[in-house]
């Protein structure tokens, strides 16, 4: 019992080192009358993956829908919230073209032998690596049209995103535009599907320490302990990735958009960041980060108070770099090379889902799991990731919040704020002063 008591990442440590210990024991030949091992821990971990995939359609649908419709509704999509989503939007697709270099610089799925062998996956490789030949430039003519489904219901039976994403995008904006009896009837509906898959999405997540140690066990039991050197790998290509970003993207953004020392602004929001890195929980982070930002950088509560809790909902930098590193390590494990129409998927569905599933728990996964159907890569995938995903989740939530504290001050700059990051701005800044 005591067991249970203890933190969702601790329970996932624990059986990730008891997975190791047993998967090393039992081997790919240990058996429990004459059921082996390796049967169980496959059709539990299969269990999990199912039940993240049944998670999918409804999650993002109603999450975009409602995330949407909150921004218009509230009148916010005017010269600060245009501001503010293009800055978001632009630090994310940053982000993930910083990801997607670093992967493709450093390869660090690409090892001798097969999936099987290195791994534990158990899908064809070489079935999958024809489904992806002969993609180029021209297939990403087709990834538009396929962002307009001619059938909404196919398209989700189908698992195909950006068409699902198009069309909640659509819907939750145009939910905003009609007679406020039917709009607040639809948003109810909505609000109410997401709190659901929220609560559905939590019981799955109190059955991800059995799904690790299955997934994890499985793979030791296959394999050794040879599948945690590709992953070290990739472990410290997301950290190099991340920290080009957090170091070189970020402070160019404020120094140039912003015209403030990046400097500054990092000692700013010190106390934000170590938190936001020990809870791994950019909105538990959120008071702080606000008073960070007021009283430390000097930005104005009327500013703040858009932009950050804007910014932990749909802003997730770190998140959306992770989305596209683990994806594109995951094909490279199957020995599976992505041409440029499917990287393109991939860096479209990453930006898309940091937004749309970003304020639900286990977002990451969520979002890996649905650009994987997305681009036709198996979910079985997500079992190599589980090994080191507490520490990089850790790490991508501090970056996810210097992002959302960078936006504040950079927004607050271009509406005609004075005072800010300057000599003495930590102890004088006036948390009311909302600029001209």
């Amino acid at each position: 019992m005591a067991l249970l008591k203890l933190k969702l990442h601790w329970q996932i440590l624990i059986a990730l080192a008891l997975a190791v210990v047993v998967g090393l024991l039992v081997g790919e030949d240990g058996n429990l009358f004459g059921v082996s091992f390796h049967a169980i821990f496959d059709f539990i971990g299969q269990l999990f993956l199912n039940a993240l995939k049944m998670l999918i359609v409804p999650l993002i649908v109603s999450s975009i829908i409602v995330g949407v419709a909150s921004i218009g509704d509230s009148d916010n999509l005017g010269r600060l919230g245009g501001k503010t989503i293009g800055y978001y939007a632009l630090t994310s697709l940053l982000a993930i073209i910083v990801g997607l270099m670093v992967v493709n610089l450093i390869q660090p799925g690409v090892v001798d032998g097969s999936p099987e062998e290195v791994f534990g996956l158990s899908a064809d490789a070489g079935e999958l690596e024809t489904q992806f030949a002969d993609k180029g430039a021209d297939d990403i003519v087709a990834i538009f049209l396929r962002m307009v489904p001619t059938n909404i219901v196919a398209a989700a039976s189908a698992t195909q995103m950006l068409g699902l994403i198009f069309f909640s995008i659509l819907y939750g904006f145009f939910m905003t535009q009609i007679a406020n009896q039917y709009a607040e009837v639809q948003y109810n509906f909505f609000q109410g599907m997401f709190q659901i898959m929220m609560k559905i999405t939590d019981l799955v997540m109190r059955f991800a320490p059995i799904g690790v140690f299955a997934l994890v066990a499985k793979t030791v039991a296959s394999t050794g302990l040879e599948a945690f050197v590709p992953l070290l790998q990739f472990f410290f290509t997301v950290v190099l990735a991340l920290g080009l970003h957090f170091a070189v993207t970020i402070p160019l953004l404020l120094r140039v958009l912003g015209g403030v020392s990046p400097l500054r602004h990092y000692r700013a929001v010190s106390p934000a960041l170590l938190t936001a890195f020990s809870t791994a929980s950019s909105s538990a982070t959120l008071p702080l980060t606000m008073e960070c930002v007021e009283k430390n950088a000097g930005v104005s509560n009327k500013t703040t108070s858009f932009v950050l809790p804007l910014g932990a909902t749909i802003n997730m930098d770190g998140t959306a770099l992770y989305e596209c590193v683990a994806v594109m390590f995951i094909a490279q494990a199957y020995g599976i090379e992505l041409g440029l129409a499917t990287q393109f998927t991939v860096v479209l569905l990453a930006l898309m889902t940091s937004i749309g599933v970003a304020g639900i728990p286990a977002a990451s996964l969520v979002a890996i799991a649905i650009i994987l159907s997305a681009v036709g890569l198996p979910l079985e995938g997500l079992g190599l990731l589980l090994a080191v995903d507490r520490i990089l989740d850790m790490l991508r939530t501090a970056v996810n919040v210097t992002g959302d504290s960078a936006g504040a001050v950079i927004i607050a700059k271009s509406e005609g704020e004075t005072g800010i990051l300057e000599d003495g701005g930590f102890e004088n800044a006036d948390p009311e002063r909302a600029g001209p």
